[in-house]
């Protein structure tokens, strides 16, 4: 490899990281949380200029730390989820819904990296055998299908998680007004929640039966809610489950508060979809500009380089 080849692939590099900052940093790609939202219309407890801030506040590599540091940060969450804290793994196990334990989870993930080494081994021995074989790229090849073999299985596991709580919340206001009805009919709530599961089917009622499994087996009512809360870790029903410990510790309305939490629930499912429509706007721009409008300007300007052509 030449100095100038070297050079070449090294301000690719630099351009390619740098466009793929800018990209990952639109708004289409990144949803903004809830406390940005609300930020600019919050009076700042803090009236002191930035400009008086101690030299400890501000940042050592200056713009460098401050453009890095949400990629930074996002590396970090994503590095955290392979960590072999079993209590952290054997909590997203329970939230896609499955029945494995931890240690069945890494064995799965390990019999998928040794399929993907495998696969890698079978693809290097055949290039092999065609007389490209080159033993830099050949070990790379079978580690990097080693360890991406390793990493689809915990993609997939939280595309499973993605997947159920989405179906989750949108059963979640039938449910609810479900056990409003009950509970307006004369159900006690744990009356009202064998009801529901007696009559539901879906993955937010397979939950509120092991709610139900839990009372019967001598738990009181609040702590099964409560273990469901931290079981889903989803705004909507921790919401839910506050409403309802309140209701059922103060003695308040329990039919109005469930309506109330379905209502809040069909809202937020509105905003979400009102969101997802006005980034697909955003995005329909990109086939449109590039796409469409050429190919009207060409069909447009082309009769007339025809007849200027032909000396007409």
């Amino acid at each position: 490899m030449t100095a100038l080849v070297a050079m070449t692939a090294f301000v690719g590099l630099v351009l390619g990281a740098g466009l793929w900052l800018v990209l990952i940093r639109m708004p289409f790609m990144r949803a903004i949380p809830f406390a940005e939202r609300i930020e600019p219309q919050l009076k700042s407890q803090y009236v002191e200029s930035r400009l008086l801030a101690s030299p400890s506040e501000i940042a050592p590599f200056g713009p460098l730390e401050r453009i890095l540091r949400p990629v930074l940060q996002d590396g970090c969450r994503y590095l955290a989820r392979f960590s072999f804290d079993i209590t952290a793994l054997n909590k997203r196990l329970s939230r896609a819904g499955s029945g494995k334990a931890a240690l069945d989870f890494r064995a799965e993930q390990l019999l998928w990296a040794a399929g993907g080494f495998v696969c890698g081994l079978f693809v290097v021995i055949f290039s092999a055998a065609a007389g490209r074989f080159s033993p830099f790229p050949a070990v790379a090849a079978v580690l990097a299908s080693a360890i991406g073999a390793f990493l689809a299985r915990d993609y997939l596991l939280g595309v499973q998680i993605k997947r159920r709580e989405r179906r989750m919340l949108a059963e979640f206001p039938a449910l609810a007004e479900l056990m409003a009805l009950a509970v307006g009919a004369g159900e006690s709530p744990v009356g009202a929640l064998d009801r529901v599961c007696a009559t539901a089917r879906g993955e937010l009622a397979k939950e509120f039966a092991l709610v139900l499994a839990a009372t019967r087996s001598g738990k009181s009512l609040v702590e099964a809610l409560q273990d469901f809360s931290r079981r889903t870790d989803l705004g909507p029903l921790v919401r839910f489950v506050d409403g309802v410990v309140v209701a059922v510790e103060r003695g308040t309305p329990l039919a109005d508060v469930l309506r109330a939490q379905a209502s809040d629930v069909r809202d937020s499912a509105k905003r979400e979809l009102m969101e997802s429509a006005g980034r697909k706007e955003i995005g329909m721009m990109v086939p449109l500009v590039f796409g469409v409008l050429p190919l009207t300007v060409i069909f447009a300007i082309y009769p007339g380089l025809a007849v200027l052509d032909l000396g007409f």
